[in-house]
């Protein structure tokens, strides 16, 4: 990213030059700070529930996190990952006010690729949005996780949107 564009993102131009310096350097922080503590929780339990990131009036970067709505019933049960994403965004709305960036990371399937992925979608409060992918394979002949090339996505505003 030292160009300015994201990896994978050649032919759309540099992402970095369609926005504030402030706001990129915000987004970016988000991907980053998204994507390791995707890697780490990985690494760590062998997977990962969504979770929120939000940069803070002040510039500080904060975790945000909610619970399986079945997690107190049965701790072993699946987990509904689309309805805690949705309780994600609830809760970022309401206290939008609050901060001035935030992004939403979650697992998700590259059905083309047929590989997991992390996936970070961040938005700002100017209205400027951001999101990539990171494929990942567990190798089971070393017990590790590799991780594919960083790639550009598509991303909605979901916070700021009214």
């Amino acid at each position: 990213m030292a160009d300015g564009t994201l990896p994978g993102a050649e032919g759309q131009g540099a992402w970095r030059d369609s926005v504030p310096d402030s706001t990129a350097t915000d987004l970016e922080n988000l991907l980053g700070t998204g994507v390791s503590a995707a890697q780490e929780q990985l690494q760590r339990n062998g997977g990962f529930l969504p979770f929120a990131l939000t940069v803070q009036n002040d510039g500080e970067v904060r975790l945000v996190a909610v619970s399986p709505a079945d997690a107190a019933d049965d701790p072993d049960a699946d987990f509904d990952a689309d309805a805690m994403i949705s309780d994600l965004h609830t809760l970022l709305r309401q206290n939008r006010d609050d901060f001035r960036a935030a992004a939403i990371v979650c697992d998700i399937l590259l059905v083309e690729e047929d590989s997991d992925a992390i996936h970070v979608a961040a938005e700002h409060r100017d209205g400027s949005v951001f999101a990539a992918v990171l494929p990942y394979a567990a190798n089971t002949a070393t017990r590790t996780w590799e991780f594919g090339e960083l790639g550009a996505d598509t991303n909605e505003p979901a916070i700021w949107v009214d």
